[in-house]
């Protein structure tokens, strides 16, 4: 049976990436990649959603196996979720394939 995954993003404010990771890790999660970016938005957001709206973030791509998904967004959100100092929003988008993990391929083969 072919493994299916899903690509969870986490955007969060600068500086608590290793804590929404620690707790991605604790659910089963293999690792991730951190990029450093920068948000904009508009005026009245921060009114709006009443909080405070920082600039510097961090974003978290977490490639993870399907059936661990929301276990691990409930764990980003307990940890680092809009109602604590990360502030983080976290979504999934579905993968169609993967290539690098687990089974190894001949692409050569494949294509024929």
């Amino acid at each position: 049976m072919e493994e299916k995954y899903e690509l969870i993003i986490c955007i969060i404010n600068q500086g608590f990436a290793e804590a929404a990771m620690s707790a991605a890790r604790e659910c089963g999660a293999g690792g991730g990649t951190i990029l450093n970016a920068r948000g904009s938005a508009r005026e009245d957001a921060e009114s709006m959603f009443n909080i405070t709206i920082t600039p510097e973030k961090e974003l978290i791509f977490i490639l993870a196996k399907e059936e661990l998904k929301d276990k691990i967004l409930h764990a980003l959100y307990q940890k680092c979720g809009l109602n604590s100092p990360g502030q983080g929003i976290a979504f999934t988008v579905p993968v169609d394939d993967v290539v690098g993990i687990g089974k190894k391929i001949n692409i050569d083969t494949e294509k024929k």
